[in-house]
């Protein structure tokens, strides 16, 4: 088994990390395959193998097992006399939440130091000592990645059933389900609560007070709370000003966005790992053009699909006309203003009268539409809505948004519209 773990393990590490850390280790599999024991030659690698090493090792043990296995590590003192015997505290190696993350796959450098490390602690204190522990980043910035790695961390020591991992809007979903009593009863039920982009219920009172009763819960029995959103949480005007409160109270961290540095770690271990033919020259071209994770895994994979699809030799022309065709992140952003125009574009109708005060029926679901898509598109909270459309109440905003919402979940004709406006307005930014 060893043999075919290292030859595993060099897609992703280099022959000398292997030499250093993986060669030292005796590693024994039982019979059926179920059960994975891992021997320290003495007690001072062990040490330093559980601080530097186990959590990349386990994950790419999970990878090369193709799933769930125990596993139970050894020093020379502890390990028996003759074949494979239980091991002390054996315990099931699985990452519930996917295996891609893990803390050891989060690249970072100094500038991320800090939110990586106190969310290590985070997955391992039961005290929950920093709750809730709330991670801001924009898009792109790893912060999904890191929820998910608390969330694998944590499932070592507690059973998946115990860990809620959720979005914004899976949130909702949950609190939308039957009686508000039964629905909170089944989110307090679990031990720990993760929510990635908390900011989707802002502007929705209802559902902040359902999550402020359910903070509390958590809180005062000390059940640890994550929770990641896009900006501080003071950016948010229209969460209720408790619940802003009790998100502030915690420890709140900021991820920024990965450097050239890291972008090109990045790619380097993805082209080592999936055997990708690019050059020093292509990696630093596409760390330069790319800003953010999710952009560079994008470009990646699109990179993989035309060495499996097409061709196996990816050529310079190849590369150039691939990139050339793929719609970056970081080109000019939609704004209001550019949604707002190919709105009234469509409707025929005039900017001012839309921003103005004109109640004609028209005139009135332009507006609304405007609104519904510069939320959905631009994430706008409902107070910097109404700014944008002439200083507009907050609930006039709300009452726009909720209006169109309904008419694209139950209507096929304006679902097909507002994918028609959606395409129309990137083409015009």
């Amino acid at each position: 088994m060893k043999k075919a773990l290292r030859e595993h393990l060099a897609g992703s590490c280099t022959e000398q990390e292997l030499k250093r850390w993986f060669d030292p280790l005796d590693i024994e599999q039982s019979e059926g395959g179920h059960e994975v024991r891992v021997c320290f030659p003495h007690s001072y690698f062990a040490q330093w193998f559980a601080g530097r090493m186990q959590d990349r090792f386990e994950a790419e043990l999970h990878s090369f097992h193709g799933g769930a296995c125990d596993i139970s590590y050894v020093t020379p003192g502890q390990r028996p006399a003759g074949g494979l015997r239980p091991a002390p505290a054996p315990r099931k190696l699985c990452f519930p939440f996917d295996a891609q993350y893990s803390f050891e796959s989060f690249l970072t450098n100094s500038k991320n130091y800090f939110p990586l490390e106190t969310a290590r602690q985070v997955a391992k204190d039961d005290a929950a000592q920093f709750n809730p522990f709330v991670i801001c980043g924009k898009s792109g910035s790893g912060k999904s990645h890191l929820l998910k790695a608390i969330a694998n961390d944590m499932s070592k020591n507690h059973p998946p059933s115990d860990i809620l991992v959720t979005t914004g809007e899976g949130l909702r979903s949950l609190l939308s389900q039957g009686d508000n009593l039964t629905a909170r009863g089944n989110v307090e039920s679990h031990r720990f609560l993760l929510v990635d982009d908390i900011h989707w219920l802002a502007g929705d009172e209802r559902l902040q007070q359902e999550l402020l009763i359910i903070f509390n819960q958590f809180h005062d029995g000390k059940r640890q709370m994550v929770f990641t959103c896009q900006d501080r949480i003071s950016a948010y005007e229209d969460l209720i000003p408790a619940l802003r409160s009790r998100l502030e109270g915690g420890l709140v961290v900021s991820l920024k966005q990965p450097d050239l540095e890291v972008r090109v770690a990045l790619i380097q271990e993805r082209v080592r790992a999936k055997k990708l033919p690019l050059s020093k020259e292509q990696i630093l071209t596409l760390a330069q053009r790319f800003q953010n994770f999710r952009a560079l895994n994008g470009i990646l994979i699109k990179l993989l699909a035309f060495r499996e699809l097409v061709r196996k030799d990816i050529s310079a022309r190849d590369f150039e006309h691939i990139l050339s065709n793929t719609e970056e992140r970081d080109r000019p952003k939609i704004s209001a203003d550019s949604i707002v125009d190919t709105v009234c574009q469509h409707y025929q109708v005039k900017r001012k009268d839309v921003m103005g005060e004109d109640r004609r029926q028209s005139i009135a679901l332009a507006r609304q539409v405007a609104m519904y898509l510069c939320r959905e598109m631009l994430g706008l909270s409902y107070p910097a809505l109404g700014r944008a459309f002439g200083g507009k109440d907050h609930s006039t905003v709300i009452y726009s948004v909720k209006k169109i919402k309904e008419l694209n979940d139950d209507g096929k004709e304006m679902k097909q519209l507002l994918k028609d406006l959606k395409v129309r307005c990137r083409q015009a930014a």
